[in-house]
């Protein structure tokens, strides 16, 4: 079950992204002109798409992967390229409609099914990678470990996702975006510390056939996450 703060923050993401800030994250998602400080966001999120895929097997053939809050669909295209049965998940209908809109012809073995609906809904089967790119940035810690261990549950290989540090160039920033206009900003990202993370996923009692094997930052500007990756240590 998850708890109460992690749903009432789930609803708070589904009505930013997919009434208050459909265009902006439209264009941040595509090709189109943004600002300065919008284009070092792209920059980030490219860079930290970029070493999520990293992590992943070169051939996946015959693997299922979750894109857990798959947003407009960028990294399941990818993941399916190379050969992953995809299920890509996120809580706006609006962004899953834009996902499906830009999905290109997929070569190959590989396939995308859309969804919409909560990224920890036991239904969606088991997988064998699960990826969480910045769609657990705005939940507590406490939250996070617990939502890491619903997906650990259902995954047979690696959880890899990402988290905003605590540091204090983070804390400026926040401060800055105060600058953008108000229809624009996104629920409050909380930020954590890898230590305390780390206890965190350490007490998760569904967490203990995974290992915490690397973390890698990602700093582009008005850009700042950190990844990680989270790999079952024995066979189930």
């Amino acid at each position: 079950m998850s708890s109460a703060s992690y749903d009432a923050r789930r609803g708070e993401l589904t009505t930013y992204f997919d009434r208050t800030a459909v265009e902006a994250w439209s264009r941040l998602t595509s090709d189109a002109p943004v600002s300065k400080v919008r284009a070092t966001v792209r920059a980030g999120r490219d860079a930290m798409r970029g070493t999520l895929l990293s992590w992943l097997p070169a051939d996946m053939t015959g693997q299922r992967l979750l894109d857990a809050g798959c947003g407009t669909g960028a990294l399941a295209v990818e993941a399916a390229r190379r050969g992953a049965e995809v299920v890509a998940i996120d809580v706006s209908p609006t962004l899953i409609g834009l996902a499906q809109e830009r999905l290109p012809q997929i070569v190959g073995a590989g396939r995308i099914e859309f969804r919409v609906g909560d990224m920890l809904d036991p239904g969606l089967g088991r997988f064998d990678h699960v990826v969480a790119m910045d769609s657990l940035i705005h939940y507590r810690p406490a939250d996070i470990a617990r939502a890491l261990g619903r997906l650990a549950e259902r995954t047979d290989a690696s959880v890899l996702f990402t988290v905003a540090p605590r540091t204090a160039l983070l804390t400026l920033m926040h401060a800055a975006g105060k600058l953008f206009p108000r229809g624009d900003r996104s629920p409050a990202i909380v930020p954590v510390t890898e230590r305390g993370l780390k206890r965190r996923i350490a007490d998760e009692a569904a967490l203990t056939g995974f290992t915490w094997v690397k973390s890698h930052r990602v700093n582009s500007g008005f850009y700042l996450s950190n990844a990680i990756a989270l790999t079952r240590s024995a066979a189930r």
